[in-house]
């Protein structure tokens, strides 16, 4: 079953479940998906490759409006944003550990031949592309910054 069948089911489990904030969750998810099978330049097919890289956008945007609402004094919108973060989360693979991202990094950085931080764009390209879903790029960043700057 694909990212997209998944979410669909979901929905109407939380729509007989009644379960409000997983239903808006989940119809903001399907609406993103929606967009990106009928986008320009689409073959008309989500490929779950294309499904995280948009449940990874959601969640960050998610987190956003979540700290702009504690920033503004609005814990309950917060929160409420910060249960559908947790709801989008349940759809993409577990992130890794600090000591296995240490460890991807290190084999990445010796397979491109990098030096030092001169090299930072050659390690990250390769990096994001075999690390996507995996960690969020501004982790990456900074665990290769402190790796090449040893």
């Amino acid at each position: 079953m694909t990212l997209f069948e998944q979410v669909s089911e979901d929905i109407k489990r939380a729509m007989l479940a009644k379960d409000k904030v997983a239903l808006d969750a989940l119809r903001g998810i399907k609406k993103e998906f929606l967009e990106a099978k009928t986008a320009k330049g689409s073959d008309g097919e989500l490929h779950d490759d294309r499904a995280l890289q948009i449940l990874q956008k959601l969640v960050k945007q998610r987190k956003e409006s979540a700290e702009m609402y504690k920033a503004a004094n609005r814990p309950e919108l917060a929160d409420e944003e910060m249960a559908q973060c947790a709801i989008i989360e349940r759809y993409l693979p577990a992130m890794m550990s600090e000591v296995e991202l240490t460890e991807a990094l290190s084999a990445i950085i010796a397979q491109v031949g990098a030096t030092g931080p001169q090299d930072m764009g050659k390690v990250m390209g390769v990096a994001t592309k075999q690390l996507a879903g995996k960690a969020e790029g501004k982790t990456i960043s900074l665990k290769v910054r402190e790796l090449l700057n040893k």
